[in-house]
């Protein structure tokens, strides 16, 4: 659904608790950052970083201090809880703020990760929009969803560029996006189809199942649109899948 029409507290009825807020996992998440080249000085920004499975991931496999940045209050405090529990809390700093105006830090920024969040302004505009932010040779990691065939069903084109209004292209054309907008691309990795089930898809379809007898009016619209992308995903998920772009930000001069 497009933002507009979402009815967040519905939205995050069904999100309530759930492990992570897109297809993902820890593995994936730790054998991206172990493949980043060393890091220049300043912060790492981990932007919509939802209840925060892969920020803890990001402050114990890099080993430095990590700012998780969200607008829902709830996720953040799941994160700082989760951090504490596992004793990276020196090193995770949550803050609730909007990842489309986001002030300068004062050390400039390293690397900025966005894991299924650049969906929110667009691959193309949340690269222009963080670019800035980095310091020279810094670096952008950014999953995002793509085709990796180069001809879809029908119904899964008509899912992402209808139902979800967000077309799909190629990871060729994400990198071609990318160097455009003044980056190099250092690495793509392609996020495993069973990551999109085993946290994500299998407990967003329990949940859905045990809400839905009594579900309202608005709940029952984000369970039937909630279920309906799922059933696209087990039919035609081969077409498409989530990559994540490794990006260094080329010297302006350059």
């Amino acid at each position: 659904m497009a933002d507009d029409t979402i009815d967040w507290d519905a939205f995050f009825t069904l999100h309530h608790e759930l492990p992570r807020e897109g297809p993902g996992s820890d593995a994936m998440t730790e054998q991206v950052a172990r493949s980043l080249p060393p890091l220049p000085d300043g912060a790492i920004l981990d932007l919509g970083c939802g209840p925060g499975r892969q920020t803890l991931v990001l402050a114990r496999t890099l080993k430095h201090s990590v700012i998780a940045i969200d607008t829902h209050r709830a996720y953040l405090e799941r994160l700082a809880q989760a951090a504490d529990d596992a004793g990276l809390s020196t090193l995770i700093e949550t803050r609730q703020q909007s990842f489309f105006n986001l002030p300068e830090e004062p050390e400039g920024v390293a690397l900025i990760w966005a894991e299924g969040s650049i969906y929110v302004p667009g691959f193309v505009e949340g690269l222009r929009l963080w670019r800035p932010l980095l310091v020279p040779g810094g670096l952008l990691v950014a999953s995002d969803v793509v085709w990796l065939t180069d001809d879809p069903p029908a119904e899964a084109r008509a899912y992402w560029e209808q139902d979800e209004g967000y077309p799909l292209v190629t990871v060729a054309d994400k990198c071609a996006q990318a160097e455009a907008d003044g980056f190099a691309v250092l690495g793509t990795h392609v996020l495993p189809k069973q990551a999109w089930w085993d946290e994500y898809y299998a407990p967003l379809a329990a949940r859905s199942a045990a809400l839905r007898p009594a579900a309202g009016p608005a709940l029952a619209r984000v369970l039937d649109a909630n279920d309906h992308e799922i059933d696209i995903w087990r039919r035609c998920g081969d077409s498409y899948g989530y990559i994540f772009f490794v990006l260094r930000k080329v010297d302006d001069a350059a």
